[in-house]
């Protein structure tokens, strides 16, 4: 198509061909930018080398042209002074919504154009549709490559838009997860209890031990639910609710697991914590899509871990206004015994706190029955001490008895966490089986804390814990209201303890008395007796001992009425029945006549204990130095070491002189009875 270089025609406007040489083609055509809607977005159409008649049209141009930009054979471009530019002079044409740009490739009449050096033009587009048509279909007739833009989506500015709400909307959601714990933000109201199977969980009536009475409580229960018909047919009805309630690690959760691996319906189990929210009204929500699940499968158990956190007693909040605890609170009391309440959904629930639940929860025909969940006595702690070593491999001589007994008051989480702690020491110690040396020393991690023997003391402050933990034992020794002393030792422990002395009760205790108590107050006060004796000073390690010696004398004087102040409760407690919590708030009611005379009557039992210890660690101050030097050396000393020691360096029978008159219903069995002095004690009774 070389041929198709020469200019147009000279009937066809030849002034056209006339050229400016001074002229520069590059500042008229090229350096303009194109602006994004004149740029197509889709190509690419190619044609073929077909070429119409050249025509010609005017080289001066408006703003915005009229006439057409091609026709014929040409486009009508500005170069130099040349406004015709054959079809073969041009390549790559970009056809946009009010522009053609292109490039000139080829030497033009009048236009100086160096070889090989391309010049870009611009042309506006006519907008005559019909102008428009024809310019296409010249196009089509070329080889020239040639883009034509699609027109932009009406959709496009809206674009942005899109994306800023997609990605709010994804923040928003991602942030309801976190605050909500929902699948979606549409979850807000649906239950999270969890519906268990039998063979998921495993557990029996066959797991649990030491609790009898409780399991023979629940057992009915869930015969009712195998064998409906036994109860129905003599007019007996299920009862709608169970409330386990006993100190934390008692085995609750674990009676309510085998009550669902016994029952073999379905079990939904969840926390009382589950329907408590951010946003009003979800946990009233929650409650009846609870129910409507249950009932769904009816007949069914629902369990509510921890009650007290969703039914704590209405009225109590300090925050003024409608609380949502008390509208979740009575969606549970409709669905329990309202006029829908649903007939084969047993609600049982657990607690350590049942004096914060509320009235309207405890009365029949919601919470029928209330199962207590105790701690376990002797044989209770051996049963469920048979449970966990199932799993261990014990020394033959290993007495479960023995360790029932060295263990009292600790509860099922306490023995399993017991028996783990010996499996540990028997491995640290490359031990075959776990043996009672395991077991003894495991009860002393659990109660006294893990064994500090990197706390090094100076000899002074060594000196000063040996006697101060001498006074205790020998006082405890020597009192006929106290737990025998299983061990002395000076070996730091815990958090704050430099020494301990352990003592042990001979069986299960359910009351103290008056001298049981007086006797506890003279032992926590006779450490730092016994350093005032000898190192005529005092130290602060006593200030635990002090406070629990207070609090004793306090409470028999204010709670027990073991005063001269006569048989009255000066102090109403919010005590819990499980937890011994220490920020429990105590209210009274008396004048300050009566709040000094409460302090003085403290103030006597504090000092008639410090007079009797001072005779006890004066009579046996001996023992006391025994005692103390063979910590030194040692720094344990266990019962029988103990008993040898003070029985050498004592001339006087266990009971020494005016510690108290009891002792004549608990002979001392080291001394004869014919040579045993307590009716003399009798006179010098506790005051």
């Amino acid at each position: 198509m070389d041929e198709d270089t020469a200019s147009p025609p000279s009937d066809q406007n030849g002034g056209d061909e006339v050229g400016d040489d001074t002229a520069s083609p590059v500042a008229e055509v090229s350096g303009d930018e194109v602006s994004g809607d004149d740029r197509g977005e889709t190509p690419e159409r190619a044609t073929g080398p077909v070429k119409a008649p050249p025509l010609t049209a005017n080289d001066s141009r408006p703003a915005r042209p009229q006439q057409p930009a091609a026709d014929g054979n040409g486009i009508r471009v500005k170069v130099g002074s040349q406004t015709f530019v054959n079809y073969s002079n041009v390549r790559d044409l970009r056809l946009g919504a009010t522009a053609i740009e292109g490039v000139v490739f080829r030497q033009v009449v009048g236009a100086p154009l160096k070889e090989g050096k391309d010049v870009p033009f611009r042309t506006y587009r006519s907008d005559n549709p019909e102008e428009e048509t024809k310019l296409i279909a010249e196009l089509e007739k070329t080889n020239i490559n040639w883009k034509y833009p699609q027109s932009p989506s009406v959709w496009r500015p809206y674009g942005p838009m899109f994306v800023i709400s997609g990605l709010f909307l994804l923040f928003f959601f991602l942030m309801l997860r976190r605050l909500g714990g929902a699948g979606s933000p549409m979850a807000f109201g649906r239950s999270r209890g969890r519906l268990y199977a039998q063979e998921d969980l495993g557990v029996t009536f066959d797991d649990v031990a030491g609790i009898d009475e409780a399991v023979e409580e629940v057992r009915e229960v869930v015969d009712f639910l195998r064998s409906p018909d036994k109860y129905q047919r003599l007019g007996g009805r299920i009862p709608k609710g169970v409330l386990l309630v006993g100190p934390p690690g008692t085995g609750k959760t674990l009676l309510a697991k085998a009550i669902a691996g016994e029952a073999g319906v379905p079990f939904f189990s969840l926390s009382g914590s589950d329907f408590v929210e951010m946003f009003v009204g979800v946990g009233a929500a929650r409650v009846r899509d609870m129910f409507q699940q249950a009932e769904a499968k009816a007949p069914c158990i629902i369990f509510i871990d921890e009650l007290d956190a969703l039914g704590k007693s209405r009225g109590t909040s300090v925050v003024g206004g409608h609380d949502e605890r008390e509208q979740t609170l009575n969606a549970l009391l409709v669905e329990m015994d309202g006029f829908d309440s649903n007939n084969g959904v047993i609600v049982m629930a657990a607690t350590n706190r049942p004096e914060m639940l509320d009235q309207a929860l405890l009365r029949p025909g919601r919470f029928d029955r209330q199962v207590l969940v105790d701690r376990p006595d002797i044989r209770g702690r051996e049963d469920i001490l048979k449970v966990h070593v199932k799993a261990v491999k014990l020394d033959p001589a290993v007495n479960l008895t023995e360790v029932a007994a060295i263990s009292p008051g600790f509860v099922g989480a306490d023995l399993a966490n017991l028996v783990n702690e010996a499996a540990l020491l028997a491995a640290r110690k490359n031990r075959s089986a776990v043996g009672m040396a395991e077991f003894n020393e495991g009860v002393e991690r659990v109660t006294a804390g893990l064994e500090k023997k990197q706390r090094v003391m100076n000899e002074d402050e060594k000196y000063r814990v040996a006697y101060h933990e001498s006074g205790h034992a020998l006082v405890a020794y020597s009192l006929p209201n106290t737990d025998p002393v299983h061990k002395v030792s000076i070996i730091p422990r815990g958090l704050a303890a430099l020494g301990y002395t352990l003592q042990r009760p001979e069986g299960d205790r359910f009351l103290m008395t008056q001298a049981e108590l007086e006797s506890r107050v003279q032992v926590l006060l006779a450490g730092t007796v016994a350093e005032e004796l000898v190192f005529d000073d005092i130290s602060t390690g006593a200030q635990n001992d002090l406070e629990r010696a207070t609090e004793i004398a306090r409470s028999m004087v204010m709670d027990y009425g073991m005063s001269e102040l006569g048989r009255i409760c000066y102090r109403q407690s919010n005590r819990s029945a499980f937890l011994a919590s220490a920020g429990e708030e105590r209210t009274h009611s008396f004048s300050e006549e009566t709040a000094q005379q409460i302090d003085n009557a403290v103030r006597r039992v504090i000092n008639n204990g410090l007079t009797k210890v001072r005779d006890i660690l004066t009579h046996r101050r001996d023992a006391l130095v025994a005692l103390a030097e063979e910590l030194m050396v040692v720094e344990s000393v266990d019962a029988g070491e103990l008993k040898r020691i003070i029985e050498q360096n004592s001339a006087r029978p266990r009971v020494v002189p005016g510690t108290g008159g009891v002792a004549a219903r608990r002979p001392n069995p080291d001394v004869p009875a014919e040579q045993d002095e307590t009716p003399d004690l009798q006179a010098g009774g506790a005051s």
